[in-house]
């Protein structure tokens, strides 16, 4: 973070299984700022999130994963 704005300036997290996906290097679901915009991977998806905070991308990133858990 950027302490003079308050800003996040590159994330990323990522959970990774090749035995639920095995592409993109088994990322099965990731959030990050590469390229410059934010976004969210979702095995084959890729889609743009408004970032409020990284607290946000967190909690998003652990809904997401829980629920990966709770399909198996």
């Amino acid at each position: 973070m950027d302490e003079t704005t308050d800003q996040v300036v590159r994330s990323s997290l990522a959970f990774g299984n090749h035995n639920i996906y095995g592409l993109d290097n088994g990322r099965v679901v990731g959030y990050d700022n590469a390229h410059g915009y934010h976004h969210r991977h979702f095995k084959e998806t890729v889609e743009s999130i408004n970032l409020i905070s990284f607290e946000d991308i967190e909690a998003w990133f652990q809904r997401d994963w829980l629920a990966l858990r709770d399909e198996t």
